[in-house]
């Protein structure tokens, strides 16, 4: 059986969950959106399901995946409802639902619901991406509540420089929200991973921890609190063949690499067809047998090449982590302009193995 697996590391995940409550002593919808960032929704969520106060997911199919699996604790739809259709399964299967449109309000307030939402009123402080103007905002708080299609209103918007800590954005979008807000009492849901993470001034009741539940940092240097982080994945495989070559050989395709010095060449079972980036330069982290050596050449769709020369004792068999506690992805990631969120959601093909209940 081909080597190439992921280890999905249970106690890391809960480990990461209780940092965030801990970080931001607010109530915690773990973010399991994309499958859980390449992890399996459905297995983290079981994980999680004893003491998260909720889940937070991309669409209604996600969740529809999590209820179908047994998760009963409360869901966030982050993208909202697409086609109005789609509140009669939200009344249905009790989410909760981001609001951040104006046909959205109008749709709620056109419906035949017999029981009232949960609604997460998202304001659009400064991202541009998706929310309701701030002149906008108040007015649909009140259309909402009056409608009386919703039983309860949480206000939230996203920050979009929230992992850049010396950039004075995430304080202007603070300031755009709470006038925004004016005197409106309900709870209030504004810090992501990189906020919890670096800005604990920011008042949030709900806080939706995503990148950090996987245990990789959002910040592109060290953070004192992203170091407490454990990570979740581990990408591992084996080495599948050694070629001894001389001084001035290349390896691989295009000839990216060519040897400096008599070279032992370890290949491995791991590819881009598995979600190990094709871009990863010569040079790029990986560990054999618990000792550091580098990737060289250009990486295959289901082979890549490693530097054994100074690893002597490795060969046929040896156990190789691509990313994981010792080869973090986020400096894999920075080493090929990538960023943890895409190498994660990018793994495929690799069987994932869980430990840890």
């Amino acid at each position: 059986m081909r080597p190439a697996r992921a280890l999905i590391d249970l106690n890391a995940l809960r480990h990461n969950y209780r940092l965030a409550r801990e970080l931001s002593g607010a109530k915690a919808l773990a973010v399991v959106k994309a499958d859980a960032y390449g992890h399996g929704a459905t297995r983290c969520a079981q994980a999680l399901e004893g003491e998260a106060d909720g889940f937070a997911v991309a669409c209604i199919e996600e969740a529809l995946e999590l209820r179908a699996a047994g998760i009963s604790r409360p869901i966030l739809l982050l993208e909202g409802f697409f086609e109005a259709s789609e509140l009669a399964l939200i009344e249905q299967h009790r989410l909760l639902c981001v609001v951040h449109s104006a046909w959205q309000v109008e749709a709620i307030e056109r419906s035949a619901l017999s029981k009232p939402l949960t609604i997460w009123l998202k304001l659009d402080s400064g991202m541009h991406r998706v929310g309701l103007h701030p002149a906008e905002y108040r007015d649909a708080y009140q259309r909402l509540l009056s409608s009386g299609k919703v039983e309860k209103v949480v206000l939230m918007s996203h920050f979009a420089r929230a992992d850049e800590l010396d950039c004075p954005r995430s304080a202007e979008q603070l300031v755009v929200f709470e006038q925004a807000r004016g005197d409106l009492q309900a709870e209030v849901s504004l810090r992501n991973s990189p906020a919890i993470l670096g800005w604990p001034s920011v008042p949030s009741d709900w806080v939706r921890p995503g990148i950090m539940l996987y245990g990789a940092s959002p910040f592109e240097q060290a953070q004192e609190q992203a170091a407490r982080l454990q990570p979740v994945m581990t990408l591992e495989s084996k080495i599948i063949s050694v070629r001894e070559l001389p001084a001035g050989e290349p390896v691989g395709y295009g000839a990216r690499f060519v040897s400096e010095r008599p070279t032992r060449v370890g290949i491995v079972a791991m590819g881009y067809a598995d979600g190990y980036p094709r871009h990863a330069p010569t040079g790029t982290p990986v560990m054999v047998d618990g000792q550091l050596t580098r990737l060289i050449g250009r990486v295959s769709m289901d082979m890549l090449s490693v530097d054994l020369t100074d690893v002597p004792g490795a060969g046929l068999g040896s156990r190789v982590e691509l990313w994981g506690r010792n080869v973090l992805a986020s400096d894999l990631a920075q080493a090929c302009g990538s960023i943890p969120y895409q190498l994660f959601c990018n793994l495929k093909r690799v069987p994932r193995l869980y430990s840890g209940g």
